[in-house]
């Protein structure tokens, strides 16, 4: 298993895949419209390039080496639907404040909100869906009986914690 990129190095590669792929997704909403309902081409590709972009996230920007599970999948295409909803709500918002916005005005504020949400969207996906030792750390809290209190004829068992794994806060506060 590969080691975990640092924040600078993690958001890098996070906007270089991430680009890449939306880049790659404009063309390919083209050309199938030219086959296909827009709405469609468009839900199709979404739904391609966020199975994409969650597999080179997994493998690449994050470090993890492996391909992504279902969950890192669903959690990751959570976070898409809630960046695409920031940045409709920023237009949404444009039009209501402003009658007749120029179109430079329009790019400011949707590539705006687009920064904005991908900044988010890069924090949900490096501190919650590809964050290391996750499972392990919620089930470290746990206590554990040990072999004698089981095999004991009294009534009350005693429980020893498990050890928790690191929990050093500035390691935490790094991956931020």
């Amino acid at each position: 298993m590969s080691e975990k990129p640092g924040a600078i190095t993690a958001f890098a590669r996070f906007v270089l895949c991430g680009g890449g792929v939306g880049i790659a997704s404009s063309f390919a909403v083209t050309g199938l419209a030219s086959w296909i309902p827009w709405f469609l081409a468009n839900a199709l590709i979404a739904v391609a390039s966020t199975l994409l972009s969650t597999e080179l996230h997994a493998r690449f920007t994050f470090g993890k080496g492996g391909r992504a599970t279902w969950r890192q999948h669903t959690q990751s295409a959570g976070s898409a639907v809630a960046a695409y909803a920031v940045t409709c709500l920023a237009m949404f918002l444009l039009q209501q404040l402003v009658a007749a916005p120029g179109a430079k005005l329009e790019q400011v504020v949707y590539l705006s909100a687009s920064a904005l949400a991908g900044a988010a969207r890069f924090a949900v996906l490096r501190l919650v869906v590809f964050a290391r030792n996750r499972s392990r750390a919620t089930t470290t809290a746990r206590p554990v009986r040990t072999t004698a209190a089981r095999h004991t004829t009294t009534a009350r068992a005693t429980t020893v914690p498990r050890a928790a794994g690191p929990a050093d806060r500035s390691a935490l506060c790094r991956a931020a």
